[in-house]
């Protein structure tokens, strides 16, 4: 009985993790379309939340499946606490301190941290992690940021060959802007489907052990209630983060906009599904990297130079990504030494 009120309190903290993640990510769909100025912090609110809803019911197992086995074998419920109570701690410090890091290298670095826990206490052998998987989850946080700069970067310069002659008819520029109202609702949906994972992935194994639930409708529950949190955390603490992505990397405009955002959607898209067709799992890729890369890649574009990128504001992006990996998996591993030696 006392496990069971257990995993609701984890649950709950689960919900937590859901919050602080769109507190901290709410930034990544919607930096350019509001940095551009073509729609306010609320409008983007109703947007962000809906896509990101949708995106979670009809793609959020995707990932889910590979931060709940992918990493670690099987998660029991101690297991599942620590990874997620180091997960919402560390993406808080973050948030507060308006830094857009990655939650993706928090709660996968959280996950690993419990795994490299369980091999402490002779639980499992380390060769039982999924090396092989978390390298391939590791690689794509590196090539997904460099997919989006150069994406991103093409993106603009084509754009900006289109609508050459163009700048006057205003026709145009309506369009222009509705597709970047799109881009972020494509962008939503994107980082519904790769993200929730992040907060509720650990509870997949114990979700079907406590509630009886088969894997796919166990994803589904998860994938309600991350998203739920997810709209929460982006209405009330959204906006701290929002003003870095948007108005301190690089001056965002429609095109510059339009070009950002849709590469984004496309590569945090592309990763969520090509590999879990291929082989069954999604990656968990940063939607932080892909759209902080995006906006770099529009920076670099536009006058073909390095100067129109704020470095020293990339630079501090950069150190807490850095800080992210061993500072999640410490907190983790931490947590859960104390819950199995002083409450367990």
């Amino acid at each position: 009985m006392l496990e069971h009120y257990v995993y609701i309190i984890g649950l709950a903290a689960s919900f937590m993790v859901a919050f602080s993640l769109g507190g901290n990510d709410f930034a990544n769909p919607t930096d350019c379309a509001v940095g551009a100025g073509v729609i306010d912090f609320n409008k983007a609110i109703l947007l962000f939340s809906a896509f990101v809803f949708i995106g979670s019911i009809m793609q959020g197992r995707f990932v889910i499946k590979t931060l709940g086995g992918g990493v670690v074998p099987e998660i029991e419920l101690v297991g599942a606490v620590s990874a997620v109570l180091a997960t919402f701690i560390w993406v808080n410090i973050a948030t507060l301190l308006g830094m857009p890091i990655s939650t993706t290298h928090s709660a996968t670095a959280s996950v690993l941290g419990v795994g490299l826990a369980y091999v402490a206490f002779g639980k499992i052998a380390i060769d039982d992690l999924n090396w092989g998987n978390l390298l391939n989850i590791v690689l794509s946080w590196i090539t997904s940021p460099l997919a989006s700069i150069a994406l991103a970067a093409c993106m603009y310069i084509a754009l900006r060959k289109l609508l050459e002659g163009l700048r006057e008819d205003s026709r145009y520029w309506i369009i222009l802007k509705a597709s970047l109202i799109a881009s972020l609702a494509f962008s939503a949906y994107s980082f519904g489907a790769n993200d929730v994972a992040n907060a509720t992935g650990a509870y997949l194994f114990v979700t079907k052990k406590y509630l009886g639930m088969p894997t796919e409708e166990a994803m589904s529950f998860l994938s309600a209630i991350g998203s739920l949190g997810i709209t929460a955390g982006a209405s009330l603490l959204g906006k701290r983060v929002l003003e870095t992505a948007a108005y301190k990397i690089t001056k965002i405009d429609v095109v510059s906009g339009l070009a950002a955002e849709l590469s984004n959607a496309l590569v945090v898209w592309l990763f969520t599904t090509v590999p879990y067709v291929l082989f069954g799992y999604g990656m968990p890729i940063s939607t932080t990297y892909s759209t902080v890369a995006s906006i770099i890649g529009v920076g670099i574009a536009k006058k073909r130079s390095f100067s129109e990128v704020n470095w020293r504001t990339v630079l501090k992006i950069a150190m807490s990504w850095i800080a992210t990996l061993p500072a999640a998996a410490l907190l983790s591993t931490t947590i859960y030494l104390i819950l199995t030696r002083v409450v367990w």
